[in-house]
């Protein structure tokens, strides 16, 4: 390792540690948790449509559904527009299931009157419909599903409010739900009420079970929570996703947080609850997504391979109010940060990037992202951000990509001399390792040169990786209208109706063209003979190694965000 090396990797290093340190500070330490882990949750009780109504209020973020059973929440829909785009599965359910893709799903009833039919499309589904009240949001029932159906009436039906009064587990409740008079403060956010008139320790209140969001082929679940440590300062935690159900006893939470890597639906109660909080899995079977809709009769989203998971906080053991505060929306920074501004909750603590590495790659992530939002303040445009993300990462590197190279060429210079020397000594290995030892030093040349910066450089790749699949801008957003329509989705040429096995029904050609760009430039940095029969064994090698690492390559991002493949 050179001197120039050696210094770029101490500056980079000192400079990233004080950029990390004062722009995304640390997590204290979690408090201690005991869990219990206990059986599946019983089989949801099947109602008959007919003995359910629902009632709506909506503003221009939120249409809220609320059911006569439980007097909980059976949707939560997000209108279509500047923040919640429509993205290819929106497209599918108008296409080919408008009359899944209505909103609300059934009859309703507004303070204006009654109506038969919702709008067909327009509208984000954030929970999962067609589900048993047990799973509804803001469900209040124990353990036992039967006690999710007890019936409600209304009392109060106005623009922005509704009051349903009911029995549930021998509690007699009000729950009163308010939109908020001017919503465009605080975004997606509104108030809920739960008025005990008995001790309701055995009640809690559900977050409901969010949608599914296809994000590199796969669904991207995350449980969290908030909570103050001995020191009195909040962290935020993720909770293992659970197989059955767990419940975490030792926690009080200050808010819970239900996501599907893009949206949220997150609990915070402002008057005193009970300790711990319950996380459960629910089968996909009993909670369908609706991407089982697409293609089903190639079962290209099987329900089981989708479970749901569901968050519950317990009451305390005492009569009285219970007030909430409840944000159901998207995980964008400019959303959550207007929340926060208000409420002071640190709800943006509920961002998170996903991947196998996160937990090593999420301060280089963060730190990625907000150098794309100085690029997108400068351009106004999240592809041409990454372009820019991309050549400032590229510029960042240079000095480790440098000494890689020159390593690597260094080392195909030797080549030949190492070939002949292996020759020589063939059958004497360890004197033939000695002298290539020597031959190492000589030349100034070190094997694992050209890896050594490689590896400097991976916390920074999949960082990258994980940012542009897992940041909310850029879901929806179009870079090249009509191929590139979605950053956080593969780029379509064009479709078909018939699934290829691994291909899926349709054609993205970014990949093809990163392959592309792959073996161009392994062909021109090379310094290898162009002639295959001056090549010795080791060059021949290196060359099968570059071909074979373009083919994975490209098949491996064959259904990667089109934001990482540009």
């Amino acid at each position: 390792m050179d001197r120039r090396s050696i210094i770029f990797v101490i500056v980079m290093t000192v400079g990233f540690y004080f950029i990390n340190h004062f722009l995304f500070p640390s997590k204290p330490a979690p408090l201690p948790q005991v869990t219990t882990t206990e059986a599946v949750l019983p089989a949801p009780v099947e109602v008959p449509v007919s003995n359910e109504k629902y009632y709506v209020i909506e503003n221009d973020f939120q249409q809220l559904v609320i059911s006569s059973l439980n007097g909980a929440i059976a949707e939560i829909n997000l209108p279509i527009g500047n923040v919640v785009k429509k993205i290819w599965v929106d497209e599918e359910m108008e296409k080919g299931h408008a009359k899944e893709d209505s909103f609300p799903a059934g009859p309703y009833q507004t303070y204006q009157g009654s109506f038969e039919k919702g709008s067909i499309g327009g509208y984000y589904p954030l929970l999962r419909r067609d589900v048993a009240p047990a799973y509804y949001g803001l469900a209040t029932a124990t353990s036992n599903p039967e006690s999710a159906t007890a019936p409600y009436t209304l009392v109060r039906l106005e623009k922005n409010l509704v009051e349903m009064e009911g029995t549930t587990a021998g509690v007699i409740l009000r729950k009163i739900y308010k939109l908020p008079d001017e919503p465009s403060g605080t975004p997606y956010s509104f108030e809920y009420t739960v008025v005990a008139g008995a001790n309701p320790m055995e009640l809690s209140v559900s977050t409901g079970i969010p949608e599914v969001e296809i994000v590199s082929n796969s669904s991207s679940p995350m449980l969290q929570y908030r909570a103050i440590n001995s020191k009195l300062k909040g962290f935020v935690e993720k909770v293992s996703l659970p197989k059955g159900s767990t419940t975490l006893t030792t926690v009080r939470p200050e808010w819970i947080s239900n996501s599907n890597g893009f949206f949220s639906v997150l609990i915070d109660p402002l008057s005193e609850m009970g300790i711990g909080f319950t996380a459960s899995q629910v089968p996909g079977t009993s909670a369908p997504t609706r991407l089982t809709l697409i293609d089903a009769q190639e079962n290209r989203y099987p329900a089981a391979s989708y479970p749901g998971y569901d968050l519950r906080l317990p009451f305390k053991n005492q009569s009285g109010e219970y007030k909430f505060r409840i944000f159901a929306g998207p995980l964008s920074s400019s959303v959550l940060e207007a929340n926060d501004a208000v409420f002071n909750e640190n709800y943006k603590g509920m961002q998170s990037f996903h991947g196998w590495f996160s937990f090593i790659s999420e301060p280089f992530a963060k730190f990625l992202f907000f150098l794309m939002k100085i690029f997108y303040a400068a351009c106004h445009s999240w592809g041409f951000s990454i372009i820019l993300l991309t050549v400032a990462l590229r510029a960042m590197m240079y000095p480790l990509n440098a000494w890689s190279i020159r390593s690597t060429m260094k080392m195909q210079k030797l080549s030949p001399k190492l070939a002949q020397l292996q020759e020589r000594h063939k059958k004497d290995p360890k004197k033939a390792q000695a002298e290539m030892m020597a031959m190492y030093k000589e030349h100034g040349v070190n094997p694992l040169g050209g890896c050594f910066p490689l590896l400097l450089q991976m916390p920074f790749l999949i960082g990258m990786f994980d940012l542009l699949k897992s940041a909310f801008e850029l879901r929806g957003v179009s870079f090249i209208p009509g191929w590139i329509n979605n950053l956080t989705a593969p780029d379509v040429v064009f479709t078909w109706t018939t699934p290829i096995w691994f291909i899926g029904n349709s054609f993205h050609l970014l990949p093809i063209l990163l392959g592309v760009v792959m073996y161009w430039q392994q062909k021109v940095s090379s310094t290898t003979p162009k002639n295959p029969k001056t090549m010795t064994d080791q060059q021949k090698q290196q060359k099968m190694m570059g071909n074979i690492m373009v083919i994975v390559f490209t098949v491996l991002f064959y259904h990667f965000p089109s934001g990482l493949n540009i």
